[in-house]
């Protein structure tokens, strides 16, 4: 390039040594430099567009077949399959308790005996009458046997012991009622009862679980619907347990609720000492999986009015494929077609390139 600009110089000195009209040479040096000038600028523009061409720093990733499965994530909470309170079913005072929080209890074990003195009176009472109901029945029954007496004598007499003894049952039914039972068996989880407080049906008393067997609880949004089924396999994720496990779906509601436009489902878990009611789970129901899938990140992934569409590197040029992208999970979508096996797919810098550009790649993702 320096040696073109010397040239005019030269041009110049040449024509001083010739003895001509000064006007005519300067004038016919004036049409060399123009001349001169122009090759200048013509290949300063071709040298100019080489430099132009320039490449884009991209990264890319060799596709292959691999397995790809999708999810649909959901937050449920874990509950004893058997959670209850058991509650007192008459008003009265508290006189005994027999158990304390974490204890285990049997099914019908009594754990709280509440005041029935007033109805232990009438059970004496009507256990004495019924005695000597039984009394004069037999002995009327005796007689009766012999020949002795009416019918309407040992009718009576078996109508009276019949009547006494379903009054003793009747009282000692009401008197249960002054008792908590235990409704499972399991462990004492809350015991809010006191000596001497007042407890009424209804009133929040013991909590009994039964953690032998837990389960996962979850609403299920209704846009799901035909996604979830009872029986689907499901990753259960107990993040404060820091632990995992695959089980399956044991109940979904066939119903919507009206209110939350959802329906709940259930998972049933094994005992852990782990795990306790109330925990939070994370729930991962497998409902979609392909085993060779050409999978593609969705940041690769361009959109425009004609659909989606990527970029490949074909010897070292930008080529623009358009795509049918199937299901998508976790930063990652299967590719329907559109691409195959082999094809280097442009991800980082993808949306800074245009069809036909040159690529520098930087990276390559087996």
């Amino acid at each position: 390039m320096k040696k073109l600009l010397y040239i005019p110089v030269l041009v110049l000195l040449a024509a001083c040594s010739k003895p001509l009209d000064k006007k005519a040479e300067l004038a016919d040096l004036k049409k060399k430099a123009a001349d001169i000038n122009a090759q200048i600028i013509k290949l300063q523009g071709e040298l100019g567009s080489t430099d132009s061409v320039k490449s884009t720093d991209v990264a890319e990733l060799t596709l292959k077949s691999t397995s790809f499965t999708s999810y649909v994530d959901l937050q449920g909470s874990i509950d004893a399959k058997d959670n209850v309170i058991a509650n007192p079913q008459a008003q009265g005072v508290i006189t005994a308790i027999y158990i304390k929080a974490g204890d285990h209890v049997s099914a019908g074990q009594t754990l709280v005996q509440l005041d029935n003195s007033v109805l232990k009176q009438q059970i004496a009472q009507a256990e004495t009458q019924a005695n000597l109901a039984k009394t004069l029945f037999d002995r009327q029954k005796n007689l009766w046997d012999q020949k002795i007496g009416t019918e309407v004598q040992f009718l009576q007499a078996q109508a009276n012991l019949q009547s006494v003894q379903k009054q003793v049952a009747a009282l000692r039914q009401q008197a249960d009622l002054y008792r908590i039972v235990s409704p499972i068996s399991g462990t004492v989880d809350q015991m809010d009862l006191k000596l001497g407080q007042a407890a009424a049906p209804g009133a929040t008393a013991i909590r009994i679980l039964n953690t032998d067997f837990l389960k996962v609880k979850a609403n299920v949004p209704e846009s799901y619907a035909d996604r979830v089924h009872q029986g689907d396999q499901v990753e259960v994720l107990i993040p404060d347990a820091k632990d995992s496990l695959t089980a399956k779906i044991t109940f979904a509601a066939r119903a919507i609720d009206a209110a939350s436009r959802s329906f709940p489902i259930e998972i049933q878990l094994a005992g852990s000492n782990k795990l306790k009611p109330n925990m939070t789970a994370v729930l991962k129901i497998a409902d979609y999986s392909k085993s060779n899938a050409l999978v593609v990140p969705i940041n690769a992934i361009q959109k425009s009015e004609s659909g989606d569409f990527v970029f490949v590197d074909e010897n070292g040029f930008a080529k623009k494929r358009v795509i049918v992208q199937g299901p998508s999970y976790g930063g990652k979508a299967e590719i329907k077609s559109g691409l195959k096996t082999g094809d280097k797919l442009v991800t980082d810098g993808a949306s800074e390139i245009e069809d036909g550009d040159k690529l520098k790649v930087l990276q390559v993702i087996n």
